[in-house]
């Protein structure tokens, strides 16, 4: 299993040049989009948003669905919940699978909620991992946070450790995964089972994989620490940076069509004569 999710797309596109405090208050304004977006039209109009981006990054779609891949599995146990267990008022199946004792009932209504929130997640998921990781080098996702939170300094809030935080967490998200499948592989040659058997057969096969993991990760992370001691690395206080950002004319052209993003998708709610979700 190749990693794709966290891992830098090189490409010389629009996308690419922007920057990074466009990409983060577009993110925080798309957010507050797909949970304001109560119409059908805000829905497609917010699917061809992350397609244009797509589009424009140059980022192939393939790689974008194989940074998915993670988050299948939440995308179908939340789909099952909400088809399962909302409740609604047009029924659509009603199966008596225990008599007298469970019915089985799917509403149209859970089912157009549950495909909403799998929408909704696959699109969030497909846009953040295009902005803050296919798009923007870790350097320039740092540098952008520490840039955007400043102001709260002011109130004595750590901002350049938290950006170095989300910064050092999403760059080893590739390295873990990596690790894990070659955990797995050296597992599976020494005759490891992880598909057969029940569920607490392989929750016990994931203990060869879990412990070497951890160990690992813990391994990376003194690496790290004495690999920042020995560069002398105390903190935010007195840095400077090699690259200073500044906004260009396509930055502030891109937060203009953020502005009329989100202008679009309240519009769309109030007058937009389609189905409400």
């Amino acid at each position: 299993m190749e990693a794709s999710f966290g891992v830098y797309y090189e490409k010389d596109s629009v996308i690419h040049k922007l920057d990074p405090r466009a990409k983060l208050l577009f993110m925080i304004v798309f957010l507050v989009s797909i949970f304001v977006a109560k119409d059908i039209f805000s829905y497609l109009l917010l699917i061809l948003i992350t397609i244009s981006s797509i589009l424009l990054s140059r980022v192939p779609f393939t790689l974008v669905l194989k940074g998915l891949k993670p988050i299948f599995v939440i995308v179908i146990f939340t789909t099952i919940l909400n088809l399962f267990w909302t409740k609604g008022e047009t029924v659509l199946v009603s199966l008596n699978v225990i008599p007298n004792f469970w019915t089985l009932t799917i509403y149209k209504e859970s089912l157009i909620r549950a495909g909403v929130l799998a929408l909704r997640i696959i699109v969030l998921m497909a846009c953040t991992s295009l902005y803050f990781s296919y798009t923007t080098t870790p350097i320039e996702l740092t540098d952008g946070i520490e840039t955007g939170l400043a102001p709260l300094k002011k109130i004595k809030v750590p901002v350049h450790e938290f950006a170095m935080m989300m910064t050092i967490a999403l760059r080893f998200i590739p390295t873990l995964i990596d690790e894990t499948t070659k955990i797995m592989n050296a597992q599976k040659a020494r005759g490891a089972d992880f598909s057969n058997g029940g569920l607490v057969k392989r929750a016990k096969a994931l203990i060869p994989i879990i412990i070497p993991l951890f160990v690992s990760a813990f391994r990376r992370a003194d690496e790290l620490a004495t690999a920042m001691e020995c560069r002398c690395y105390r903190g935010g206080n007195g840095r400077t940076r090699m690259k200073v950002l500044k906004m260009k004319a396509r930055d502030y052209i891109f937060l203009l069509i953020t502005i009329l993003m989100i202008a679009g998708v309240v519009l769309l709610n109030i007058y937009a004569k389609g189905y409400k979700i």
